[in-house]
């Protein structure tokens, strides 16, 4: 994978572009306002102040700009004016300094070199001016520079400034205060330790008018997932920016790094580069810090003084100087509680890096037997997986192994379960190294796997759950355990299905045969019961009849509960009286919640919430997938069965119109990082609201949700939607070929007759397209399908008038739309109703009807603009402007239309600039920039970019775009 260098995106900085922006306004208004942007190395302050030079510039404002320089004190004076005004005398000539030259010679010695005849006679050489009379020089000239357009003068690196350079900071501030000038300074606040000269400076410059702070904090999850994306040119993935942004705490400087060092991404050891220069100020503190440094890294990321005194065993004031030390130096950050933090993770990981092999396991070895003989020196709760840690650090393999399955079992109680499954790997990588392993544990290695299995599955991570169970089925005797191999193949079976590998029935069916021979009892019942839940997607027949067998065991022993998911599987599949199934789900769902199965309560909260969401009760549907998302976090499953009430959730909310929310929380299910197909629903719901809303990551979400059309096995209910979303991409496109292609595909799926819920929606997108292509052929197969199809509850009502309508022809087209607007307001989503109304309004211009057109064009716009539907406003400007109404969709093309990047785009493009230059203008991708192209020519509704330029002009849009601030 091919990584840049450096991210072109500016993330996570609205609040301080925005700050700057104000300022500016403030400056142009003529008031003198200075800005002081601090922030740790690295964390974007130079990227921040190159994006809002760039909009000042493009503002009509003058940009000058001077680096400090790391020489410290004794430094050369005055090294950001200088590079200011070497700029200003290049671009304007010395004619700029009004015959001055002489007095500011000390600042560019060039000027000395002036020919005599340039400069105005004077009475007196005044090269040795007194630094006042300098200062006062230097003010009026950039009051003049002002007076002929707004001025922003950056000032980068403040805390390597010398004394005469805060000095003459502090006269613009405070004396001279020129009128229009913006003067921005960065420094780093890591540097400013105790004593630091900038620290007094900065103090009085705060009580000063006009003055004030930003501060650029760390970026946080998908600040970081940003600025990997763009390094990377894709997504990346989800566990990849975790571990990125857990070792760089969301630092910019160092997610590029990391992300250039190493593939995987995430996983690569420290660059060279990078850690020298982490361990620079390290090398700087006394040996006696330097050595405390050591022990604490060996620690964590975080200490408690305590513990790290208990560990060193040194003197408390020997201990407390070399911490303050520490402190002073800015590596590590002392907390209200009583605890220290390093101040970067990744110098924690580099000086830990250093420790010597000896070193390193001697001090592991200390912090693990401190925790184990006091545990409350740590967070409570935390000592079992401290204790694990640091014995595995200290490759003491016994202690390392009994560690490791305690801290297991203390992770499961706080349903933490994919810690419990990484410290149960740990375990069996431990197994093989310690001979008495069995007896240390008191338990065979299967029961190990069986364990780690079961957390893997419940924690999520599918694929190596499966890999679990061929090792474990690898192992276990099925003829002496038959009930051991029949879990373990009914957990394979399930998993590939999950995973897209096959329907599973092959080892469903073995399950089956090896759990009817088995020796009855409870593990007996709760097995079939598994076996059946799990059948009902594939043979539903088969399922009725192993839920039977196993009720009928339940009774004898007395384990009723043990059915209740699959109650819920067999009332949920197939034919189904929603009305009752609700309220029979309630009573499941009650049994649960008394028993305290809170892995079956959460199972019925998805159907719930599924159900409500077929009935057309979408704000309750809404609710419940809500309310059950919460419970399947509070008890750890939001990677397992809790992911199916994120998509719900979304869903519901795409069918309120709440197309906000539902972005939210389709990026908190992408950010879960889901396993298998329990991620395809929110991917093909959110591929779907991209490509309503023309959204420029569109297609690569729509391409991400097909690749599993490429899988060997999905669910027919996974299936038909990715259908409908292979034909909606091909038709945004305007892919007529593909999308036939497509619809030709779905409405041979040998599922569709079975499935209405999502059926009719295909055969909806189906008829759209041989309504676009006038293909005759494929909207009579999507007519036979149609008129067997069960239409039973509101959206299925509200697309079997819609495709009633699309394959109207003559006069049956009008009453057929008006029907079918008719069904989705009763429906009540809100972007089929704007669809349906501009079909409506095609159909109503050409029968001549120009209010009842006005009325639906102007009634789909509104919805579209409400949603941020582009393309369902585009095509209603469009029409309005086609069908000649005036003002029925807002007023047709103008400033109202475009949003405020694309009016930026659009100023480029008047300039003449190609997709590449404003791509690079506006620290965009070219593809972006074409993207905002096509988009702006589509709502103007020209042909070209020279008309939209012309138009541009005409409507005033390029002085709007130009006068930002």
């Amino acid at each position: 994978m091919t990584v840049r260098a450096a991210s072109s995106v500016l993330v996570g900085r609205h609040r301080e572009t925005a700050a700057l922006r104000h300022a500016l306004g403030r400056a142009r208004a003529g008031e003198p306002t200075t800005v002081l942007v601090g922030g740790e190395a690295g964390v974007g302050k130079t990227r921040l102040l190159e994006e809002f030079a760039g909009w000042a510039t493009d503002g009509a404002a003058r940009v000058l700009v001077g680096q400090c320089l790391e020489l410290g004190e004794a430094g050369l004076p005055f090294a950001p004016f200088a590079a200011a005004l070497r700029a200003v005398l290049r671009a304007d000539g010395p004619e700029v300094f009004a015959g001055y030259e002489a007095e500011f010679a000390p600042l560019l010695p060039e000027l000395g070199r002036t020919s005599v005849a340039l400069a105005a006679p004077r009475a007196a050489a005044l090269s040795d001016a007194p630094r006042g009379y300098l200062f006062d020089l230097v003010a009026e000239l950039f009051q003049r520079l002002a007076d002929a357009r707004p001025l922003v003068l950056i000032i980068e690196d403040l805390h390597w400034a010398d004394r005469s350079t805060r000095d003459l900071i502090g006269f613009l501030v405070r004396a001279a205060r020129p009128g229009r000038l913006l003067l921005v300074c960065t420094y780093r606040t890591d540097e400013l330790q105790r004593g630091h000269p900038l620290r007094p400076f900065l103090a009085e410059l705060d009580r000063a008018r006009g003055v004030e702070r930003v501060e650029l904090g760390r970026l946080d999850r998908d600040g970081t997932a940003a600025i990997l994306a763009d390094l990377l040119g894709a997504e990346p993935l989800a566990r990849a920016v975790d571990d990125v942004h857990d070792r760089t705490q969301g630092n910019p400087f160092f997610i590029e790094e990391l992300a250039v060092a190493g593939d995987p991404i995430g996983c690569a050891a420290l660059p060279e580069t990078l850690r020298d220069l982490l361990l620079a100020r390290v090398d700087r503190l006394p040996e006696p810090a330097q050595r405390v440094l050591r022990i604490a890294a060996a620690g964590g990321t975080r200490f408690a003084h305590d513990l790290l005194a208990e560990v060193a065993a040194l003197p408390e004031a020997e201990l407390e100087d070399a911490l303050r030390a520490a402190v002073a130096a800015q590596l590590v950050v002392a907390n209200p509680d009583g605890d220290y933090e390093f101040r970067h993770a990744l110098v924690r990981e580099a000086v830990h890096d250093e420790l010597l092999p000896g070193e390193h396991a001697r001090l592991h070895a200390r912090f693990a037997a401190a925790i184990e003989a006091q545990p409350h020196l740590v967070a409570a709760g935390r000592a079992p997986a401290e204790i694990a840690h640091h014995w595995y650090a200290a490759h003491d393999h016994p202690r390392a192994l009994v560690a490791a399955r305690a801290a297991a079992c203390a992770a499961a109680d706080r349903y933490a379960y994919a810690e419990q499954r990484r410290l149960l790997e740990r375990a069996l990588e431990l197994w093989e190294l310690v001979p008495d392993a069995a007896d240390l544990l008191g338990m065979d290695h299967l029961a190990l796997l069986e364990q780690t299995l079961d957390a893997a599955v419940t924690a999520g991570d599918f694929s190596r759950a499966i890999t679990l169970t061929r090792a474990g089925l690898a192992e276990v005797d099925a003829d002496a355990a038959p009930l051991r191999a029949a879990r373990l193949l009914d957990q394979r079976g399930r998993l590939m299905a999950l995973l897209g590998k096959s329907d599973g029935s092959r080892e469903l069916d073995e399950a089956y045969r090896l759990a009817a021979g088995g020796p009855p009892g409870v593990e007996r019942v709760r097995l079939l019961a598994d076996i059946a839940t799990h059948l009902v997607k594939i043979d539903p027949k088969k399922a009725a009849r192993v839920g039977a067998e196993a009720a009928t065991d339940a009774e004898a022993f007395g384990e009723n509960v043990s059915l209740l998911s699959t109650r819920i599987a067999l009332l949920c599949h197939g034919e189904r009286d929603l009305t009752g199934g609700l309220a029979e789900l309630g009573q499941v769902a009650a049994a649960a919640r008394a028993s305290g199965d809170a892995s079956t309560l959460v199972l019925a909260m998805v159907f719930e919430s599924d159900m409500l969401c077929e009935l057309g009760r979408y704000a309750e549907s809404a609710q419940a997938a809500e309310a059950g998302a919460t419970e399947a976090r509070r008890v750890g499953i939001s990677r397992s069965t809790g992911a199916y009430l994120l998509s719900n959730r979304a869903e519901a909310l795409i069918a309120l119109g709440r197309w906000d929310e539902a972005e939210a929380v389709c990026a908190e299910a992408a950010r879960i990082d889901l396993s298998g197909v329990t991620g395809l629903h929110w991917l093909q719901l959110g591929a779907g609201l991209r490509l309503a809303r023309a959204h420029p990551g569109a297609d690569e979400l729509v391409d991400r949700a097909l690749t599993f059309l490429n899988r060997p096995y999905l669910w027919p209910n996974h299936r038909l939607p990715l259908h409908e979303l292979a034909i909606e991409a091909a038709l945004a496109a305007d892919d007529k070929v593909e999308a036939v292609r497509a619809a030709r595909v779905a409405v041979t799926d040998e599922s569709l007759p079975q499935l209405p819920r999502e059926g009719w929606p295909v055969l909806s997108a189906a008829a759209r397209t041989a309504a676009r292509v006038g293909d005759r052929e494929l909207a009579a197969a999507v007519a036979a399908l149609a008129a067997d199809l069960p239409a039973r509850h509101p959206a299925a009502r509200a697309h079997a008038a819609q495709v009633g309508a699309l394959l109207a022809v003559g006069d049956q087209a009008l009453p057929a739309w008006r029907a079918a607007v008719d069904a989705w307001r009763a429906d009540g989503q809100p972007y089929p109703l704007g669809r349906a109304l501009l079909a409506l309004a095609e159909v109503t211009a050409a029968a001549g009807e120009r209010d009842e057109t006005a009325a639906a064009v102007t009634e789909a716009t509104e919805i579209g603009r409400r949603l941020g539907a582009a393309p369902l406003v585009e095509a209603a400007t469009t029409l309005a402007r086609r069908v000649g109404l005036r003002g029925a969709a807002g007023g047709g093309a103008g400033a109202d239309l475009l949003t405020a990047r694309e009016r930026e785009v659009l100023r480029l493009v008047a300039e003449g600039h190609s997709n590449s230059r404003i791509a690079e203008r506006l620290f965009i991708s070219p593809k972006t920039a074409s993207v905002h192209v096509s988009r702006i020519i589509a709502k103007l509704g020209v042909s070209n970019r020279v008309e939209a330029a012309a138009l541009a002009h005409r409507l005033g849009l390029l002085t709007e775009a130009a006068a930002p601030g």
